[in-house]
């Protein structure tokens, strides 16, 4: 008999050394930029081997328009009648400044899994404008909230029923943004 696969446990929050962080937006005046979370892709290929088992996801990666590439996440999902079938879902990205080609890998990837709902409660998450050095790096690591942590104890973390206090502390935390002077994509090359 098939094992059953609970494909909403992909959906389970990531311990916070599974996060992390890069700079989307930069004020000049604060020198301070606004933190974007995304799930690492060793933390991704974790979980789908927890979730579904090592044998039952692939990915595959094709060339995407104007230079980028599209990555296809599949997952074999088992019938109630014993059959099997492959279902992919692709997203996809551009290529990277810093490592083009395995940027632009690691991002169709990270795109792909949201399309399974992995990682996809990061974009809740409040904003977070943290300090960044000359360079455009950011200096401290954003905090994630409580309510999008996993249960203590639990490593692979499911997620809580407070999904009310996510929306109000989500809601909130967009009303506080710094005085801006200008956004400027951060150089990292």
């Amino acid at each position: 008999m098939p094992r059953t696969i609970d494909l909403k446990r992909l959906q389970d929050f990531f311990h916070p050394d599974d996060i992390a962080w890069k700079p989307i937006a930069v004020s000049k005046k604060t020198g301070k930029a606004l933190a974007a979370a995304y799930v690492t892709n060793r933390a991704i290929m974790d979980r789908l081997d927890q979730v579904v088992g090592p044998e039952n996801w692939r990915n595959e990666f094709v060339s995407g328009p104007e230079g980028g590439v599209l990555c296809g996440l599949s997952i074999r999902v088992v019938r109630e009648d014993g059959t099997a079938e492959w279902v992919t879902k692709w997203d996809g990205a551009e290529n990277t400044d810093v490592e083009p080609v395995k940027g632009g890998l690691s991002s169709s990837m990270r795109r792909a899994a949201v399309q399974w709902g992995i990682g996809r409660y990061l974009y809740d998450l409040p904003s977070q404008w943290v300090p960044i050095d000359e360079r455009g790096r950011l200096t401290q690591v954003p905090t994630i909230p409580p309510a999008f942590r996993p249960a203590r104890g639990d490593g692979g973390g499911s997620v809580p029923d407070d999904a009310a206090s996510r929306r109000e502390h989500t809601s909130a935390s967009r009303k506080r943004r710094p005085d801006v002077d200008a956004y400027v994509m951060p150089r990292t090359s």
